[in-house]
C-alpha cells in the first residue's frame, strides 16, 4: 500500500515517535514556529476578514499550517472536509480565507505547495516546491521546512548576476527578522545552515571572491540547486508570489504614492 494512502491509525504521529520530553519540545517549537508564520501575511482585503479579528485569523491560520505539515511530513494525504472536522471546527465560515491565507504562507515561508488532486472530493496532497528535496530528511519532525528560505537565497543570487555578496544576503535576512548569530524559530541560526548545511547538500557555494582583501565572500548556486530546480521556475515562482501580494494590496493612488515618497 503507498505511503499517501495508509490509514491515519497506521500513521504514527512524528511528534508521538519522539521521546516525552522530545515531544514536548518539538510540540512548543512547532506551537511557536506556525504562530509566527502566520504573521508573516498580512490580513487580504476581502470581505470575511473584515468581520474577523487578526489575532483570531492568525490563531487559526496557525492551527491549520501545523495540521497541514504534519500531514506533509506523513506524506498523508488530506481534505477539506477533515480540516473543517479536525481544526476550524466552529469556524468553518472563515475557511477560504484561511486555507488561502495558510496555503500561501506555507508555499513562501517553508516552500512546502498545497495540490488539490481531486477537485470533488476537495482532496489535497503537500509537496516540496520547485522540486527541491533539501526537506526530504525531516520525515522524522525533527524542524521546521526550509525550502521556501532557499528558494529566496537563490533569487538573491540571480538578481546579483549569478553571485550575492554575503553582506547583501545576510541584510536581506535581517529584514525578515533572521539574523546572523540569533536562533530563529522556523530557520534556526542562518550562518550555520547557508555556509555549512546548504553548502554540503551542495544547494549552495560559499567562496572567497577572487582577489578580495580584507577577503569577502559571495554564495552561488551549488550543483545539487541546478539538478533539482532552474533560474527559470524560481523566476515563475517569484513572480506568482509578486501577483498575489498585489491583488492583497492594490496600487497606492498617485496622490497616495506622492505623500509616501515624500513622507520617505
Amino acid at each position: 500500500m503507498s505511503e499517501l494512502s495508509k490509514p491515519k491509525e497506521d500513521l504514527q504521529d512524528p511528534v508521538e515517535a519522539q521521546g516525552p520530553m522530545e515531544a514536548q519540545l518539538l510540540e512548543a517549537e512547532e506551537d511557536e514556529a506556525t504562530s509566527h508564520l502566520a504573521s508573516y501575511l498580512p490580513a487580504s482585503s476581502s470581505a470575511p476578514l473584515e468581520t474577523l479579528p487578526q489575532e483570531i485569523l492568525n490563531e487559526m491560520m496557525a492551527n491549520l499550517m501545523k495540521f497541514l505539515l504534519l500531514s506533509y511530513r506523513a506524506k498523508e494525504l488530506t481534505s477539506q472536509a477533515e480540516m473543517l472536522k479536525k481544526v476550524l471546527r466552529d469556524n468553518q465560515e472563515h475557511f477560504p480565507v484561511v486555507f488561502r491565507q495558510a496555503s500561501h504562507c506555507l508555499e513562501l515561508v517553508c516552500g512546502v505547495e498545497v495540490k488539490e488532486v481531486d477537485p470533488r472530493e476537495h482532496i489535497y496532497i503537500m509537496v516540496p516546491n520547485l522540486g527541491l528535496t533539501c526537506d526530504v530528511m525531516l520525515s522524522s519532525g525533527q524542524s521546521m521546512p526550509k525550502a521556501g528560505l532557499l528558494v529566496l537565497i537563490l533569487s538573491l543570487i540571480m538578481q546579483n548576476g549569478d553571485r550575492a555578496p554575503e553582506e547583501k544576503v545576510w541584510g536581506a535576512l535581517s529584514r525578515l527578522g533572521v539574523c546572523v548569530g540569533s536562533v530563529h524559530c522556523v530557520f534556526g541560526e542562518p550562518r550555520t545552515l547557508l555556509t555549512h548545511v546548504w553548502v554540503q547538500e551542495g544547494y549552495l557555494e560559499y567562496r572567497q571572491v577572487p582577489y578580495s582583501y580584507p577577503a569577502r565572500y559571495e554564495f552561488l548556486w551549488g550543483p545539487r540547486a541546478y539538478a533539482e530546480t532552474s533560474k527559470r521556475e524560481v523566476m515563475a515562482f517569484l513572480l506568482r508570489i509578486k501577483e498575489r501580494a498585489s491583488r492583497a494590496f492594490p496600487p497606492l493612488s498617485a496622490e497616495a504614492a506622492r505623500e509616501e515618497d515624500e513622507a520617505a
